[in-house]
């Protein structure tokens, strides 16, 4: 597979994934806290598994940097591949966004930032929270991933949304730094800031560095307990290997 095919792949499979999600947000009215937990939770799993029919023996299907992180830490793909998933998926997401500002307005796309059903955690709470969650999704896409079923996609898909049931009562259930980022800065002008439970100038980064160090965990989640691996040192010399 090409380089530029993979990457493309990760481009239109975030694209879909952010685009169907956060635009169920946007169609049930997130702005009035009314969306159904079920139904947005199942609208991203079903998105996933969309976009991995299509473009996951392309790619691997992550459609998420925390995904992608976790896949270079078990070695599965290149610091250099890494990083092109990371761009091709924040552009894919930024896209989805776009079109939203370009087909409706900015303010609808603010309001898909994220939503929550029943706001209770906030600050280092919703980090530990989204930490967390990553860290189950990231556990189940390394097991899953090795499968070669193609009913995988389907486990994928209902492990989003099983996590998002939940999730989506604490933080929003993000779990993809990417999905955050593009709906908070292209919906920026967003006019009142404090109908945000988390705002974009002070609750934007638990929803990228809390994924991000819950990738790292489910990798070492995956790896003791799945692999059976209890000396994770060698582990790390390969990765200090692979980005010096």
């Amino acid at each position: 597979m090409k380089t530029w095919q993979k990457y493309a792949a990760e481009f239109f499979g975030t694209l879909f994934v952010v685009g169907i999600g956060t635009g169920t947000l946007i169609a049930l009215g997130a702005h009035n806290l009314s969306a159904d937990i079920t139904t947005v939770a199942l609208a991203f799993g079903f998105a996933w598994i969309m976009a991995l029919y299509t473009f996951g023996r392309v790619s691997g299907g992550h459609f998420n940097p925390a995904l992608s992180l976790a896949m270079f830490l078990d070695r599965r793909l290149s610091a250099a591949d890494l990083i092109g998933y990371w761009i091709a998926q924040i552009a894919g997401a930024f896209g989805a966004s776009l079109i939203f500002a370009w087909v409706l307005d900015r303010v609808s796309v603010g309001i898909s930032y994220t939503y929550i059903a029943e706001p209770t955690v906030g600050g280092f709470s919703g980090f530990l929270a989204e930490a967390i969650f990553t860290m189950i999704l990231a556990t189940a896409f390394l097991v899953l991933s090795k499968s070669q079923a193609h009913t995988k996609y389907i486990g994928m898909g209902f492990s989003l949304s099983a996590i998002m049931f939940l999730g989506l009562r604490f933080t929003g259930g993000s779990m993809n730094p990417a999905r955050s980022l593009a709906p908070a800065i292209v919906g920026s002008s967003y006019p009142d800031p404090s109908a945000f439970p988390f705002s974009v100038t002070n609750g934007l980064w638990l929803f990228i560095v809390g994924p991000l160090v819950g990738a790292i965990l489910g990798w070492v989640l995956y790896k003791f307990v799945v692999v059976g691996d209890t000396d994770l040192m060698d582990d790390m010399a390969e990765i200090k290997d692979a980005v010096a």
